[in-house]
Parts: C-alpha cells; structure tokens; sequence
C-alpha cells in the first residue's frame, strides 16, 4: 500500500544493454576536452540522446536501432563528481611475457547496434554533430556480423550468452549498488588477429586452442579440451555457480591493409567477472597455463566504462550535482531486476533479447 496521493516507485529504466544480435555495430570512443564547456555540452547532451535515437530509428523501427553510452572512471569525475558507481576504475592493465592487455584513452563509449549499418552510421553523426568540438573520437569500428555468427578466425562467437531473465541478472546491476541500479560495467578490447599464421594451423589445432568444434560449435569434452583452451579459461565459477557476462562481439577488418580483428565487448553487473577471465587469458590459470589464442591475437585497445541506467541519463542537467547529492529520478527506487519491453520502440529501454527467438 501507498500512502493517499503519492506515486508508486518505479525501479530506474535501463539502457539497451540486453538485446537481440544485429548485423551491424558501431564501436566509437571519444574523449571529452579540456575545459568545462566541454563538460557543460556533455551533461546537455545525456537528455538529448533518447530523441535523436527516436528521430534516426523511426526511419525503419523493424530495424531495431540502439545505442548504449558508457562514461570512464575520470570521466565520470568531471561530469558528475560523487558519488560514484561502487566498482567504477579505469581500465586495469595486465602484462605477462609478450602478452599485454594494454590501457587506452577513452572517456566516453557509444555503442551502436541495428540491422543496418546506414542507420548506426547516421546516429553516429548526429550525435558527433550534437558533441560539436567537446569530444574527440580516439577510437571507431564498425563491426558487421559474419557467416553463421562466426569471427574471422572461423569459430562461432557468442554460444554461451546467457538469454531471457539471466542475461538480465547477469548484466544489469541491482541491490547491491542501490543508487545505480539498472546500469552495467562494460569493458571493451580491440583485437587484431595474425590470420596467416592461424590459418597455418590443423583444424584439430586450432580446436583445442578454442575449446570447440569448428564446425559443429560443440564444446570439447573435458577429458579432451587442454586446461589452456579459450572457453575453459573464461569459465569463472564462484560457490559453485558459473557467472556469466553478455558478448556482442563483432569482426572488423580492412583487407588491403590486411587488418583482420574482433572487437570483444562485455556486459556485466560487475567488472570482475570479466577482469578475472582476462587474467587467466594473459597470465594463465594457474600462471604460465595461458591462453594460446594470444598467440595469434593482440590487443590493441583497453577501456572499461560504467553504463548508468537511461533514467539516470535523463535527469543530467547542464550543471554538475552539489557533492552527495545523487543524480537521479526521485520518484525512482532501486530494487527489481529490469524487465524487458518490446524493441524498435526507439527509446533507451532494453529490447529483445536473443533467446526469445535464436539460440
């Protein structure tokens, strides 16, 4: 019950995190520029990404059009000072032997997804048009989806998404950072791949580097997968319990300069989930047992980003928040887990998730 006239709390709406896989992504990274007139642009602008996601989206709502936007941890300093999300930290770097997931630049994350590329395209520049000279693109991919949902190392990518209500567990947070509820970390990494000298490998090689058939896509049994392979290595268990991110990786490439990648993009409740697999890929698990991907893999870009729900993104107005004092919707209460709502709606609300229709 509720007290006589007052509105019932809503849990805060979160971004388009949890969706179907699209055909086409955009990855852009920028950071913002010196001076507090950039910040004020900034701040103007979080209120104004909903409607020119509604405006390019309407074009073809069938098309299922997002974006996602994630703030850094210094970022989040100029922009909104305290308090901040519980686990927010910059990218943390991790080095062993030759192998190195390194830190990069970046403030700000835009991710873009949609059946079509032209749609990405267009809101990518409408909205670098509405950041005018406050930011500065470090970082832009575009990302298309390959035959049968593979990478271009020509395994299946994504199998183990978790779908349905626990993609929703696994990547928005709730209870247990309350002032943020409905938002997610996401951390993101630039691979380029060394195609020649993988594809100089057996088939039955480079199945026991994944940890799956090639073409099957069927996990290797245990008695067979080596301890070193990608899928064991990025199994993290805790009491018992496998916990689990949400990939929306994409290839990218330029074939005259003979640059062949993937970019890795991981959503979860908490970073650790995903600072923990890459330090059993880099280092090993136990240390030296690493992962042979890396081999053929190098890391080009590190940034880890914070992804406030889009009712926090709403209410940020042009001026900074006075110190402590929580920058949100005060008719909000955390709690419940978000719940999906229908796509191509063109808000930032989740849409459809995978395993409503595709395995």
């Amino acid at each position: 019950m509720t007290e006589s006239g007052a509105q019932p709390r809503l849990p805060p709406a979160p971004q388009a995190v949890v969706q179907s896989l699209t055909r086409a992504a955009i990855f852009l990274v920028v950071t913002i520029n010196p001076g507090e007139e950039s910040c004020v642009a900034v701040r103007s602008f979080c209120g104004d990404l909903p409607g020119l996601l509604r405006a390019v989206g309407f074009r073809d709502i069938e098309a299922n059009l997002s974006c996602v936007m994630g703030i850094g941890s210094e970022a989040w300093d100029r922009l909104f000072g305290g308090p901040r999300p519980a686990e927010l930290h910059p990218f943390r770097e991790i080095k062993a032997g030759a192998r190195q997931a390194i830190a990069t630049p970046g403030d700000i994350l835009f991710h873009f997804r949609a059946k079509r590329m032209d749609l990405c395209f267009e809101l990518a520049t409408q909205i670098m048009n509405a950041l005018g000279e406050a930011v500065t693109a470090v970082d832009e991919v575009h990302g298309f989806r390959y035959f049968d949902d593979r990478d271009l190392l020509g395994f299946v990518d994504g199998t183990e998404n978790p779908t349905a209500q626990t993609a929703l567990d696994a990547a928005y947070i709730g209870e247990e950072d309350a002032l943020f509820a409905g938002g997610s970390y996401v951390i993101v990494q630039k691979y380029l791949h060394d195609l020649d000298g993988w594809n100089a490998l057996s088939t039955e090689t480079q199945e026991r580097i994944i940890g799956r058939g090639k073409l099957s896509d069927i996990e290797l049994d245990d008695a067979v997968k080596p301890s070193f392979a990608h899928s064991a290595l990025t199994t993290i268990v805790e009491d018992g319990v496998e916990k689990k991110i949400l990939r929306d990786n994409m290839p990218f490439g330029k074939v005259a300069e003979k640059e062949f990648g993937t970019y890795f993009i991981g959503y979860s409740r908490s970073p650790r989930t995903i600072e923990q697999m890459l330090e059993n890929m880099f280092v090993g698990r136990p240390p030296g047992n690493y992962d042979r991907l890396l081999d053929f893999s190098i890391a080009k870009t590190g940034n880890l980003f914070f992804v406030p729900s889009a009712t926090f993104l709403e209410n940020v107005g042009d001026e900074p928040p006075p110190a402590g004092q929580e920058l949100s919707d005060p008719t909000a209460s955390p709690a419940p887990a978000p719940q999906p709502v229908s796509k191509g709606d063109g808000s930032l609300g989740i849409g459809s998730l995978k395993g409503d229709s595709e395995s």
